[in-house]
């Protein structure tokens, strides 16, 4: 997605929300990829919103501090000793990437409208959890969130088909959705 939404973001200014970041992992993926991706779109920024209920999870995030297991688990070893520093016998992420990531406190369950417009949404392996008319709830909102050349990336066991007709799956690539044409240009409406 990074390249089709770099030709339309005349700012430079990528919106990426992780909503359920939990301990930071995958916010700190994304800022790994983006800095290495920085040659070949030295004008994009992303701006990543990540958020989670747990403040115990929130507080690991934002320390980016990680057990060599955690470091390790699909994070090749380049990219790991460019990005964090041992610290006895953890790993922290570098300050670089820990400042370029915004963490805050959010339920899913409460009104998104602050979260604002997004150009990328991931919200993997939370839906799960929930009933069938709160995974609506909570995707419906997403999708008046979500600009209208924006994505939604969703966990492989987690699906909108069902569920809401405000996404639709990208052909060919699991886990990733696309508002419907009759969901885009959808305003921040207000959520009842």
């Amino acid at each position: 997605m990074l390249p089709a939404l770099a030709k339309t973001r005349l700012s430079g200014d990528i919106k990426v929300w992780c909503a359920a970041c939990s301990t930071g992992q995958e916010p700190y993926s994304l800022a790994m990829l983006m800095d290495e991706a920085r040659a070949q779109y030295p004008r994009l920024n992303l701006d990543i919103l990540a958020t989670d209920i747990s403040e115990r999870c929130l507080e690991k995030a934002q320390a980016g501090l990680y057990t060599q297991f955690e470091v390790q688990r699909g994070l090749p070893i380049t990219m790991m000793v460019k990005h964090f520093e041992k610290v006895d016998e953890m790993w922290r992420i570098s300050p670089k990437l820990r400042s370029s990531i915004r963490f805050k406190k959010m339920n899913l369950l409460d009104d998104l409208r602050m979260v604002g417009r997004q150009d990328v949404i991931y919200c993997r392996n939370v839906l799960i959890y929930f009933d069938l008319e709160t995974k609506k709830r909570v995707l419906e909102q997403m999708a008046t969130l979500l600009a209208d050349d924006g994505c939604l990336f969703l966990g492989a066991a987690e699906t909108v088909l069902g569920i809401t007709d405000a996404f639709k799956p990208m052909p060919g690539m699991r886990g990733l959705y696309v508002k419907n044409a009759a969901a885009q240009s959808a305003p921040l409406r207000k959520i009842a």
